[in-house]
């Protein structure tokens, strides 16, 4: 993991957004993963974009993943998703999210709608503690990583925890082909 420096997230509520230290204070003791294997580390908050990130923690493309939030609409509903997928790639936002929410039109959800929908910070928002309505849709490979870092709901830390522990959020959907590789 670089060279964050990590503790369990659950004895940091300082280094969370409110909704995360909420999700994980209701963490199922019978998981099977723990709750004290969910870490965070603190950053630099001017450091929270994926790549600048990477960089200055020595933190690989393939093991940093990021949560989108994504509106659909359709006959002037809107539907939200968040999709985790991991640096390397991009959710397929048009064709397998779309579908998936069923709907005409679907495109990243204004960045004032998605802080206060989620009540996190743009550039730090986690599938941790999301509105328990929404579908997460995690890509089949952030599960398949043995530790992904994703965002901890602010800018000034990040969370590590095993990638099948996003399996286990409440309303995720593990989804072969969400997303597609950069490049």
């Amino acid at each position: 993991m670089g060279t964050l420096k990590t503790e369990p997230a659950r004895t940091r509520a300082d280094l969370l957004a409110p909704p995360v230290t909420a999700a994980l204070g209701q963490w199922p003791t019978d998981a099977s993963v723990d709750v004290d294997d969910v870490l965070v580390a603190p950053i630099d908050a001017t450091l929270a974009d994926t790549a600048a990130f990477c960089a200055a923690y020595e933190v690989g493309l393939d093991i940093s993943a990021n949560c989108v939030i994504v509106a659909g609409k359709r006959e002037g509903t809107v539907r939200y998703a968040a999709c985790v997928v991991l640096a390397t790639t991009r959710a397929d936002v048009n064709g397998v999210v779309r579908r998936h929410l069923d709907a005409r039109k679907a495109s990243f959800a204004p960045m004032d709608d998605a802080v206060e929908l989620t009540g996190m910070e743009y550039g730090g928002i986690t599938p941790i503690g999301l509105p328990g309505s929404w579908p997460i849709l995690v890509d089949s490979r952030v599960v398949g990583t043995p530790y992904v870092i994703v965002g901890s709901g602010v800018r000034h830390s990040k969370i590590a925890l095993p990638g099948p522990a996003l399996r286990l959020l409440p309303g995720a959907e593990v989804v072969d082909g969400l997303a597609r590789p950069v490049g």
